[in-house]
């Protein structure tokens, strides 16, 4: 690790600890007297749809050799999952969360889906953060490494997060 990318570790462990600290916190806040933000699921679940793409399209821009189209389109993934978590927490801070109403297996797959969708989530922070400060502090090779983990676990929590809105959906009020 050289010098720059240490600079950064403090920042890494305290937004990779804050984010969720604060998303949970606000997820439980119920801003009263305000018209419920219901018309966001749809488009968050389209960030996440439209963050699936541009990582697999970033992907092919490394493998291609197109280095700045890959930053510019990594740049603009974490820029996605910064909007969808803000209107993800204005959601759920202007409104109840729906139950799922599936009953039998897929009760299970969708829990299934939502666990691993919400840990991930969680745990893919410290990732993508660390293979940004790898590859801005120009450690390709760590860069490179680290990336071999992120982008999977990115990935799925995009993907996942569609899946859960599809699965759910039925069940807005």
């Amino acid at each position: 690790m050289n010098s720059e990318e240490r600079k950064y570790n403090k920042w890494i462990v305290l937004l990779s600890i804050v984010i969720p600290i604060v998303v949970t916190v606000l997820f439980s806040v119920k801003i009263p007297n305000v018209e419920p933000l219901s018309f966001l699921p749809p488009i968050y679940a389209t960030i996440n749809a439209v963050t699936a793409v541009v990582l697999l399209v970033a992907l092919w821009a490394v493998k291609n050799k197109k280095l700045k189209l890959h930053e510019n389109l990594m740049k603009f993934a974490i820029s996605l999952s910064v909007a969808f978590l803000a209107m993800y927490v204005a959601y759920h801070m202007t409104s109840d969360s729906t139950k799922f109403g599936g009953e039998g297996a897929i009760k299970y797959v969708y829990y299934f889906i939502l666990l691993t969708h919400i840990l991930l989530s969680v745990a893919v922070i410290p990732f993508v953060l660390i293979t940004y400060v790898r590859a801005i502090t120009n450690n390709i090779e760590r860069h490179k490494k680290i990336a071999k983990i992120t982008f999977p676990l990115w990935l799925y929590v995009a993907i996942t997060g569609v899946v859960v809105y599809l699965m759910i959906s039925p069940y807005y009020v």
